[in-house]
């Protein structure tokens, strides 16, 4: 995959995409990046990009024309088809929504700053609009990270252990279960005993029931995206009716 990031503040993403599985995609190349600093396309001598908002109103908006020069000029080179922007305005990112993009052979990320793009690079250049959360940062930077980190670990070959993704929280529309690892005790506070107990259908109905536990807590809404297993239906109205230290699972 290769991946265009359109930003006022490129640098910021640099230490951070040559480490950890970031770095490691790139140097099996599997995934190639490029960032773009919007004011090299813009045509004002100060290298201006944004301008206030027609009808008044707090802010600086960024201008259409940098972007539009920025896309087209990208474009021609890697015919885009998928063109990100990130703003608080998008549709919720989510596991489902990173396992598409990961699919694209290129991705174009515009990341949106102040307050805000101008409305026209939105319908005539973008593909996708994209939020990480409701809540509002200072730049788009971080949202695509966000967004480019998810996508990167579902690319085939970048983990070393190709099921570690598929077992990821939301994956399949539930959390993750709990991760213990040596000691197995730590402060008087002990490992679950049937982790240790070497049984992997006793640890597997465990995991099953923890992760279906963590997710009726805590995210009860993804219980209706879940295709419910006879075993998930018997674990749940366990879960739902009795005290977790009552269940012998």
């Amino acid at each position: 995959m290769h991946c265009d990031i359109l930003s006022l503040f490129p640098e910021v993403f640099e230490p951070y995409v040559k480490s950890s599985i970031l770095g490691r995609a790139q140097s099996k190349g599997l995934l190639s990046l490029t960032l773009h600093n919007i004011r090299q396309y813009s045509q004002n001598k100060h290298l201006q990009v944004d301008d206030v908002s027609y009808g008044g109103g707090p802010g600086m908006v960024l201008k259409p024309e940098p972007i539009f020069r920025a896309v087209r000029a990208i474009a021609r080179e890697q015919k885009s088809k998928r063109v990100i922007l990130t703003t608080p305005q998008g549709q919720p990112f989510n596991q489902q929504l990173a396992q598409e993009l990961a699919a694209e052979k290129y991705l174009l990320i515009i990341c949106g700053r102040y307050e805000g793009v101008d409305e026209r690079v939105a319908q005539e250049l973008v593909t996708d609009e994209i939020s990480i959360g409701d809540y509002v940062l200072t730049g788009g930077e971080l949202p695509a990270l966000v967004i480019l980190d998810a996508i990167t670990r579902l690319i085939p070959g970048v983990l070393g252990d190709e099921t570690s993704a598929a077992r990821d929280s939301f994956s399949e529309a539930l959390l993750d279960y709990p991760h213990y690892t040596r000691p197995a005790d730590y402060e008087g506070v002990h490992v679950p005993q049937v982790l240790l107990s070497g049984n992997h259908e006793q640890i597997r109905r465990w995991r099953r029931y923890q992760a279906l536990k963590r997710t009726y807590q805590r995210r009860p809404e993804l219980l209706k995206r879940l295709k419910l297993s006879d075993e998930d239906r018997e674990l749940l109205t366990q879960i739902m009716g009795v005290n977790d230290r009552q269940v012998n699972i």
